[in-house]
């Protein structure tokens, strides 16, 4: 089968915008322009990456008025804003995504065509802002997505960190971390805006005077707004991501000037600007550095000064009266903790009222509380934020005393409600006196908040079960689910055209913004013809990632086999050493009698391991010590491949997705809070095999469980197992395939010139096996061969990916935005869409 030539894919314009002679006469006009003038080229001298530019700045001059009139409209109507903070945004590229939005791909791609570019081409030379890790900074994106869509007053704020999540090499079998220094060419989508710059100031200390408490002698940190255009789909509404940059006051140190030390003097303003030079590269382990403090407080700290501002500066707060008491600050203004990252946005907003502003206490704590709403991401105990008192003392003093005071005032809350019970007051204290005393941020987040959310049903219910115990049977009001989603424009317009065009000849266009209308694709789940078009689609794509794979691991893979795919953050709850453990089985299986027949697949599995976390990295390390083995040994040949793929990020994810056929989602039952992979796979017709953890429980529901294929232990079953006391060995004597996997792992088997390279994994495993592998090692394996056996079956196959497909509107972000925004923030979704610039406003 043929992948789609340049000719077809320019003529599935579609939902993607309808070409006009005039539009493209203009778009080429208007990237001449930018080529003269922008970057001052001509054709002669001018590089692709020159045309890189010069298409971007071309497509923002379509967004620059709209984005100027969603803010004056704003301004006029004075709505509730809502404030999203997040240290991670995982933004992916922009290019494309901006055209589809606007509707003017099909307009841009003619004129480049005309222009004898390759737009494609063009698009690859794009960064990715990596400016997050994975899941957490992935859903902040799609969220911006939707507020904008769904025409919501939303703002982003985090951090414009100058390196993202680190480059991924893999040399020797090993990963190695580059840095990713992703703004080396400059930003075409970002403007900064430095007459918005903000004072932050850091340690000092605190004084009594007749005004009030008074922070003083502290070091200060100017923090530089760096703002870029969120636009909404096809409505002309352009929201605001601002994102703070570091800057050294302007004012050399004078003791080193002084004494002559001009150049020491100028090198000191570096140390102010590390606070946005790098992302930390951890997901789900909390690592207690004070940089990373100082990089959480600049955020926050920035953020409010700038919400307070623009608050004060609305036609509604301009009134003496309001701006005195801020009694109408929950009217216009919610913030949204996404984690405990931005916890400390409640003692600040607490300090600017109180120590500032001159609100009362009480009251100012009110206004905090209305107007904060907290959302949980992990149940993991590493991953729980715990910060030294100690560092918060030295770091910042004031908001050590506020966080005492709260604490104080919440515990006698608690004592009232059950006299006499220390060992409540002790959990559900802010601060843990065990060892160093410390800070518990998520306490902080649940006492400082009205509203708090786990991200899946049974997420949220473990939270209120265990995490949470205590403060649900206080505040049971607290408590909802906000079930995650994802961007339908990116996931699937933007990644799988030949799809997405397919759903449109069946069911129009309405999906793109109302994805639970994808349920009317339910009718043709049986329709031999359909089948064969979606399975048509699902070739071409892994005859395209089949390409690319060659390309650059030089492994060629069968595009006829079946793409089974494991692509996240690489952890030991997320249990890529099961994925290992079976594909270990199917080449002893194969081994074991090389004539058989069995179901040829291609097993890829992706994503970075924190730098520091030992175990993850032995887990990539085996990974490709196994598929070399596999790869390599003629026995198998096309029937069996194992290809670990390098530096996984958003980019490769818009590949991966579309071709695979079988998403692995197989964490431990109670440990992946949702998940969104799983949502891009089911949207893109693959089918699921995975546990019931996280979202895939929704999805099970959504879909049928008949149309996934569901294994292993369930929470209840999980508790059972560990109240009893789990023994891996039970499981490893009792099960011979499992044994010499093991035994192959441990021996060096995959690691013939040093034999002991692996047995640490045997070790955890056997020993040190938090997350249940073996215990689960049997089901997976049944589950997989069923896998198998109905793959043999293409018509059951395509069936099942129809209905998988058509049950996947659940799971947009739109849904998930629109019921933060009536249950949480007490705003209307209006989706709204605004006059175009050349329309009459």
């Amino acid at each position: 089968m043929s992948v789609q030539t340049d000719s077809d894919k320019r003529k599935q314009i579609s939902v993607r915008g309808i070409v006009a002679v005039e539009n493209v006469a203009e778009v080429k006009k208007a990237f001449n322009r930018h080529v003269h003038y922008t970057l001052v080229k001509d054709r002669n001298v001018a590089t692709p990456r020159d045309y890189y530019f010069a298409l971007a700045h071309t497509v923002r001059d379509h967004l620059v008025s709209r984005w100027i009139r969603t803010q004056q409209y704003y301004y006029e109507k004075d709505p509730k804003r809502v404030y999203y903070l997040s240290l991670e945004y995982y933004m992916g590229r922009s290019l494309q995504n901006t055209m589809i939005n606007l509707g003017i791909q099909g307009t841009v791609d003619e004129a480049l065509y005309q222009l004898g570019l390759d737009i494609e081409e063009l698009e690859e030379l794009e960064e990715d802002a990596g400016l997050g890790n994975g899941g957490l900074g992935r859903l902040a994106a799609c969220f911006l997505d939707s507020m904008a869509t769904l025409g919501l007053a939303a703002y982003g704020y985090g951090i414009r960190y100058e390196y993202g999540i680190f480059a991924q090499k893999i040399e020797n079998g090993e990963q190695q971390e580059e840095p990713d220094d992703w703004l080396r060419y400059g930003n075409p989508w970002e403007k900064a805006r430095p007459e918005y710059m903000l004072p932050v100031n850091f340690y000092g200390r605190v004084v009594d005077t007749p005004e009030g408490k008074k922070w003083i002698d502290t070091q200060v940190v100017f923090a530089m707004p760096y703002d870029s255009p969120i636009p909404g789909y096809n409505n002309n509404v352009v929201n605001t991501l601002r994102l703070w940059s570091a800057k050294s006051p302007i004012d050399f140190n004078l003791r080193f000037f002084n004494s002559g030390d001009y150049i020491q003097a100028v090198l000191d303003r570096n140390i102010a600007e590390n606070i946005s030079r790098v992302l930390y590269p951890n997901d789900n382990f909390f690592e207690g550095k004070e940089l990373r403090l100082r990089q959480e407080y600049f955020m926050c700290a920035a953020t409010l000064q700038d919400i307070i501002r623009r608050y004060k500066s609305s036609k509604f707060g301009s009134r003496e009266a309001v701006r005195k008491t801020f009694e109408s600050l929950p009217d216009k203004v919610a913030i949204q903790l996404n984690d405990t990252h931005p916890a400390l946005a409640i003692p600040e907003l607490l300090r600017v009222l109180v120590d500032i502003e001159k609100v009362p206490y009480e009251k100012a704590w009110q206004l905090v509380v209305k107007c904060c709403a907290y959302t949980n991401h992990t149940v993991l105990p590493e991953a729980l934020e715990r910060w030294p008192c100690s560092m918060l003392e030295n770091v910042l003093p004031r908001h050590m005393q506020l966080i005492y005071h709260i604490n104080f005032l919440h515990l006698q809350e608690v004592e009232k409600r059950w006299p006499g019970d220390m060992d409540r007051l002790r959990r559900m204290s802010l601060i843990e006196e065990e060892g160093e005393k410390r800070v518990n941020m998520a306490n902080l987040c649940v006492v400082g908040s009205h509203a708090v959310n786990g991200v899946a049903a049974i997420h949220s219910d473990i939270l209120k079960a265990t995490v949470f115990r205590d403060f649900y049977e206080m505040w049971p009001e607290k408590f909802q689910n906000k079930t995650n989603g994802i961007t339908p424009r990116r996931w699937l317009l933007l990644c799988n055209p030949g799809l997405s065009d397919l759903i449109c000849d069946k069911i129009g266009e309405d999906w793109t913004v109302h994805l639970d209308k994808l349920q009317g694709l339910k009718r043709w789940a049986k329709d031999p013809t359909f089948q064969r078009a979606v399975m048509k689609v699902k070739q071409e794509n892994k005859l395209r990632l089949a390409s690319l794979i060659e390309r650059d691991t030089g492994v060629k893979i069968n595009p006829a086999s079946m793409f089974d795919i494991q692509v996240k953050r690489i952890h030991e709850y997320k249990r890529q050493l099961l994925n290992i453990l079976h594909v270990i089985t199917l080449y002893n299986r194969i081994k074991r009698d090389p004539s058989s027949v069995v179901t040829p697949r291609t097993v890829m599995i992706g994503g970075k391991a924190a730098p520091g976390y030992y175990v993850a990295k032995q887990m990539i390390a085996l990974a490709c010590a196994v598929g070399n083995t596999i790869n390599n040994d003629p026995d198998v040949g096309d029937k069996l491949k194992l290809i670990f793929l390098e530096n996984y990020r958003v980019t490769l994810a818009e590949r991966i997705m579309p071709a695979a056929d079988l998403s692995e989602q197989i964490s431990t039952a109670g440990t992946e809070a949702s998940g969104t992979g799983n949502m891009k796979f089911m949207l893109n017709g693959a089918l699921t095999i995975g546990t019931m953890d996280g979202a895939n429980v929704e999805m099970a529901e959504e879909a049928g469980e008949q149309n996934m294929f569901i294994f292993g232990m369930r929470v209840n079953d999980v508790e059972e197992l560990q109240r009893r006391g789990y023994n891996a060995y039970e499981y490893y004597e009792r099960n011979p395939e499992l044994r010499q996997c093991i035994e192959q792992i441990r021996s060096g088997f995959f690691s013939p010139g040093e034999p002991s390279r692996f047995a640490h994994i045997a070790d955890v495993l056997l020993h040190h096996d938090r997350f249940l592998h073996l215990a689960d090692y049997e089901a997976y394996i049944e589950a997989q061969q069923k896998v198998s056996d109905v793959y043999q079956d293409q018509a059951k196959w395509a069936e099942m990916v129809i209905e998988n497909i058509a049950s996947s509107g659940k799971f947009s972000s739109d849904r998930t935005i629109a019921e933060y925004a009536r249950q949480i923030w007490g705003v209307e979704p209006t989706w709204e869409k605004l006059p175009a610039p050349h329309e009459t406003a």
